[in-house]
């Protein structure tokens, strides 16, 4: 499995990639819009900086037509780092520009899936990350849970070098159910991660332990028995 955080915030990135075994960052331009009007290039290159070059960094494309997604992801590329996953959104215009980047040996990352057949188009062309949206199939009344899993199987079946990234997220009983119908990675928003390891139970547990040795040995942890 691999947990990548969807988000473009430093402070997040560099909280939480401390805290959890992340293997990465996503974002889009809705994601960028939440951090103001930032110097775009400097800005993941941070981000670089703070996940390190073994870990994946997936940047998406604004253009419409497949020339200019193209020329986009070379420019991101030349002025972020060669190691960028350049996300491109499943249509028409996208699959092309998918053809053209793999052509040029340009690691692509196919976004705004919601159907089978932008999945498997998408494998076809050498996509190297297909992320269908779960919750937003969910909304659409799409069987998100039956979509990730024809994927997998596709995958598995003729074996592509494709990997799903499932993203889109409302609560982590997704998450789960994403890896759960053979996603090999999902993108989440640190504050789902956050809230799932701060509920109540998990504290009172804690603090049971803690009254519980207290009452053995007073104040003194392991290190001063």
């Amino acid at each position: 499995m691999e947990f990548i955080l969807d988000t473009a915030n430093i402070e997040e990135i560099r909280t939480y990639a401390a805290v959890y075994p992340i293997l990465g960052v996503t974002s889009n331009p809705s994601i960028v819009k939440k951090e103001g009007k930032i110097s775009f290039f400097d800005h993941f290159k941070e981000i670089r900086k703070i996940i390190g070059e073994d870990k994946s960094l997936h940047i998406q494309v604004t253009a419409a037509d497949a020339e200019t997604m193209v020329l986009e992801g070379k420019t991101l590329l030349e002025k972020v780092d060669e190691k960028v996953f350049v996300k491109v959104p499943v249509t028409e215009q996208g699959l092309k520009a998918i053809k053209m980047l793999k052509e040029m040996d340009i690691s692509v990352t196919a976004t705004a899936i919601y159907t089978k057949i932008q999945g498997y188009m998408a494998m076809e062309c050498g996509a190297d990350y297909l992320a269908p949206y779960y919750n937003r199939m969910e909304n659409m009344d799409i069987d998100a849970f039956h979509t990730i899993h024809s994927l997998a199987c596709q995958i598995d079946r003729w074996h592509y070098n494709t990997k799903i990234v499932a993203a889109s997220f409302k609560n982590m009983g997704q998450v789960n159910m994403a890896l759960e119908a053979g996603a090999h990675a999902v993108t989440v928003q640190p504050e789902l991660f956050h809230t799932a390891f701060s509920m109540p139970a998990i504290g009172k547990a804690v603090d049971d332990f803690q009254k519980d040795w207290k009452r053995i040995y007073g104040e003194k942890n392991i290190t001063q028995l």
